[in-house]
């Protein structure tokens, strides 16, 4: 059972550095219906069922994290709509949004399933989502999610602009792919009002790939741009950490999201929390504590809070992807059990 708020909980979320934490990255499960050549291999082990958070501890996270003064929540997996159930979560939430409690609720989606729960969705008070693509190209969609379906993800995309949920599409940079497609993401994108974010790949977890033959630098992948195109930079903030432009040709953002080139660590607000219960205070880190173990050997929420503080203020500095370890993960998990 919730404790009611008290002022030790209501005090705002600070780390060591100053930095304020606003943001909760919620995973509600680490299992995903693609096997994206970046992020996992081919014959992913899974973690077992058993070790996951219920929904009801999922939404007891969030609750305490509100009670923090956390605003904004992004669930994700994994892909979350996979979740059994997970509707119940977001409907369990959407109160929050109705009395300001919480400001924004909002998932990551690879879309395969966004066609069925789009409209659900908006009814629980999601605005936006987000969505991983990284090719326009059926053939090569199929490759790089090995076994993926481009149509499946395009309806989904359109199932949720019907319902009036605006899109942001997630492309990871990848080396000898996106160099040929951008242009052709920009103009999908942005002609259908979505905005458009470029993401560097990351070292986490053994994929089976060599990521130094798939990483693109976004630096030299925004002067190709640049040759077409007009950046203008624009000084967005959206709780994440982008940085954005507006093509003048399109009027449309395009953001860059770059852990490898520009580290962007000095303005941290978000934390991750995994389906396992695990919190991350750094993507780009190992360290982690434990909220499962606290939340299920006491109801009374005060050990909860307080051990999301001590983890607060364990937050580092910053992340440690070195470009000269690609070739082996940085970190030892995947993308996929952190939550993206």
């Amino acid at each position: 059972m919730l404790m009611e708020t008290s002022q030790a909980s209501a005090r705002p979320l600070v780390d060591t550095f100053g930095r304020s934490v606003s943001y909760l990255r919620l995973s509600v499960t680490d299992r995903c219906d693609l096997r994206c050549v970046y992020c996992m291999p081919e014959r992913m082990i899974f973690m077992q069922r058993q070790h996951l958070l219920s929904l009801e501890e999922l939404e007891r996270v969030a609750r305490a994290f509100i009670q923090l003064g956390v605003t904004k929540i992004r669930i994700t997996g994994g892909e979350p709509l996979v979740r059994k159930n997970v509707m119940t979560l977001f409907n369990n939430l959407s109160p929050l949004l109705r009395d300001g409690s919480l400001k924004e609720l909002t998932l990551t989606t690879n879309a395969t399933r966004l066609a069925d729960h789009a409209a659900a969705l908006a009814e629980a008070g999601v605005r936006r989502v987000n969505v991983s693509l990284d090719t326009l190209d059926p053939e090569r969609f199929t490759e790089l999610t090995r076994g993926g379906s481009l149509t499946t993800v395009l309806k989904g995309i359109e199932a949720a602009r019907l319902v009036g949920l605006a899109i942001k599409i997630n492309t990871v940079a990848l080396k000898g792919v996106t160099e040929k497609e951008v242009d052709q993401l920009i103009r999908f994108a942005h002609g259908d009002g979505m905005d458009l974010t470029l993401i560097e790949t990351m070292p986490l977890g053994e994929t089976g790939e060599d990521r130094l033959a798939q990483y693109l630098p976004l630096d030299s992948l925004r002067r190709q741009m640049e040759e077409r195109w007009t950046l203008n930079p624009v000084a967005l903030r959206t709780g994440g950490p982008a940085r954005y432009a507006r093509i003048e040709e399109t009027g449309g953002l395009v953001g860059f999201i770059t852990p490898l080139t520009h580290n962007f660590c000095e303005g941290c607000n978000r934390v991750r929390v995994t389906a396992a219960g695990l919190l991350h205070t750094c993507l780009g880190q190992e360290d982690a504590a434990d909220l499962k173990d606290v939340m299920r050997a006491s109801q009374d929420d005060r050990m909860l809070v307080d051990g999301i503080r001590a983890a607060i203020q364990s937050k580092p500095r910053g992340h440690d992807f070195v470009l000269d370890r690609m070739s082996a993960p940085t970190i030892a998990r995947h993308m996929s059990n952190t939550g993206g």
